[in-house]
């Protein structure tokens, strides 16, 4: 695994002219961001995740020609068409038999992605599958966004699949699409795009965003996440025949620094392990749970460590994973 994230660090005790000075320091602890990485406006995801893919193959001396399978993760693809895995295959110079596919989900999308690279790894003739998961919600959020800019982050990773005796590891992933609303973009195709959508409006919830930009209702999101991701965790628990105790890692996908610790005390888990990167990188949405895996397990996962994953956002989407990541080889994180 690897990641790369861009050089433009972005503070939120500067946000003065979005919030009220008395309550920066209040709108940090709760969400626990205190700084983000953001692209500059001719970086786009696919070039933070083509860094993150050259530093991994470069570590690990693996050919280009050995990759059968690249699958790109992003709902901030280069362009509506064509897709962008093509795009990265031919940069990288993958070769031309190598199936190149784009996946894009919400926050969720990770351990969604990771499940498909683990079903093509396991298909014959498949030897390795590589996933990047790249994200700039900095280009799909709008700066006067009071719920959404203090919060998101750009960031990408890069993880490799390849068979071999790694151990099991299990995925459950569900959906709820009746709750698309909670996170969404509204114009596009359903909605079309018309000089309207580029205008700039004061909505309901007295933030600022045109029909291009997201729209997040952050209690639907809460709520949906109280009531979803602690259960995953059991489920899986259950499902793979373990205990908590044996969970080394529970990583989970960095929302907020409030909805986290909730989780944690709702499982009764040690807090010791359950790592955070949401301070430094913010909420990088679909790739913020490899980079959490990157940035601060890269020098403490051992050998055999147990390792669960818990991916949800827009769709409505959940997924958990316990992975069992033998001897898996991390680069530190690298900027662009």
């Amino acid at each position: 695994m690897s990641a790369c994230v861009p050089r433009k660090v972005f503070s939120n005790k500067d946000l003065g002219y979005l919030i009220p000075e008395g309550e920066i320091e209040k709108t940090i602890k709760s969400i626990g961001v205190v700084e983000r990485r953001v692209a500059d406006d001719d970086v786009c995801a696919s070039d933070l995740c083509y860094k993150a893919a050259l530093r991994l193959l470069e570590d690990n001396d693996i050919s280009p020609d050995s990759i059968d399978v690249l699958l790109f993760m992003s709902q901030t693809a280069d362009y509506r068409i064509p897709a962008t895995a093509p795009l990265l295959q031919h940069r990288l110079g993958l070769p031309f038999d190598t199936a190149c596919i784009d996946l894009s989900l919400g926050c969720s999308g990770y351990v969604f992605a990771l499940s498909t690279a683990f079903a093509y790894a396991s298909m014959e003739g498949v030897n390795r599958v590589l996933l990047l998961d790249g994200e700039t919600f900095s280009k799909i959020v709008n700066k006067r966004d009071k719920v959404d800019w203090p919060l998101y982050g750009d960031g990408a990773t890069a993880t490799l699949v390849e068979k071999g005796d790694f151990g099991p590891s299990t995925f459950i992933l569900k959906s709820d699409g009746s709750g698309k609303d909670a996170v969404i973009i509204r114009d596009g195709m359903r909605n079309k795009v018309t000089p309207d959508s580029c205008v700039e409006r004061v909505e309901e919830d007295g933030n600022v965003r045109t029909g291009l930009e997201v729209f997040m209702d952050g209690m639907a999101v809460f709520n949906f996440a109280m009531k979803r991701v602690p259960k995953g965790i059991k489920e899986i628990v259950e499902v793979t025949g373990t205990t908590m105790d044996q969970i080394d890692w529970l990583v989970f996908h960095q929302a907020n620094k409030f909805m986290t610790d909730f989780f944690i005390k709702k499982l009764k888990f040690p807090s010791e392990k359950v790592p955070y990167c949401i301070q430094k990188y913010g909420n990088t949405s679909s790739t913020s749970v490899p980079l959490t895996i990157v940035s601060e397990l890269y020098d403490k996962l051992k050998g055999d460590d147990r390792v669960v994953i818990s991916g949800f956002g827009a769709g409505l989407s959940w997924g958990t994973a316990m992975l069992q990541m033998r001897d898996c080889k991390i680069s530190p994180v690298i900027e662009y």
